[in-house]
């Protein structure tokens, strides 16, 4: 079942657990948060943002860690496709094994050189692989995210959310849907596309259906208007 115990303490074990685990594969590096965790205008869904610094001859032996078992009860690991390549910058997206599907972790891995530069390499065509990761893991991030949306009441966000999910899988969003069932509609589709993502979006449907089923009518025409 999907996890729903979406409590701040727990999320803060989680980050101070995570930090611990990363600057210890690392001897001498450092993390820091980002993001809305970092500004204090987090909410219950806010995924997890970390930059870890590492020196520029650990950026490599960092990412291999960082996808092999530095961090504790990681259940999978996908790479930005946009810093695939770089050499001295990677983002990876890691999912917790003990963790809500909403507290993504997107952990920003910077040699030191650039640790300071917040958009290093991202107008680099060099450092982009398209491959790195499958139109059907995107869209199903969509899905995820359109749930968070709609939780947070920002309905045509999410009904946006949608309508680029399904495109990046070749689909149009099926019109006059509800918030549940365009979400579910998605995420069986990428699981039928990508079967590894089997598990993720049978999670992601019933986050939907417990989340969005008291939303209004008007609520539910927002997927369908929204482009």
């Amino acid at each position: 079942m999907a996890d729903l115990d979406l409590r701040p303490e727990r999320r803060n074990g989680l980050v101070a657990r995570l930090r611990a685990d990363l600057e210890a594969a690392v001897p001498g590096s450092t993390t820091s948060l980002r993001g809305s965790l970092a500004t204090g205008s987090a909410d219950a869904y806010s995924d997890i943002d970390l930059c870890w610094v590492v020196e520029d001859a650990e950026l490599a032996r960092a990412v291999s860690l960082a996808q092999s078992g530095a961090v504790s009860g990681v259940s999978t690991v996908r790479v930005d496709p946009d810093l695939a390549r770089s050499e001295r910058r990677r983002l990876l997206f890691l999912r917790l094994a003990d963790a809500p599907l909403f507290w993504r972790v997107d952990l920003d891995i910077r040699s030191r050189s650039v640790a300071t530069s917040e958009h290093h390499d991202e107008d680099n065509l060099a450092a982009r692989d398209a491959t790195s990761w499958s139109p059907a893991a995107s869209a199903l991030e969509n899905a995820l995210a359109a749930v968070r949306s709609h939780a947070r009441g920002r309905h045509e966000e999410a009904g946006g959310l949608l309508v680029r999910g399904f495109e990046r899988i070749g689909r149009e969003l099926p019109p006059g849907g509800t918030p549940v069932g365009s979400v579910t509609d998605l995420a069986h589709v990428c699981a039928d596309q990508d079967p590894g993502l089997t598990v993720m979006a049978a999670e992601v449907a019933q986050l939907a259906e417990a989340l969005l089923q008291q939303l209004s009518p008007l609520a539910d025409q927002a997927d369908g208007r929204t482009a």
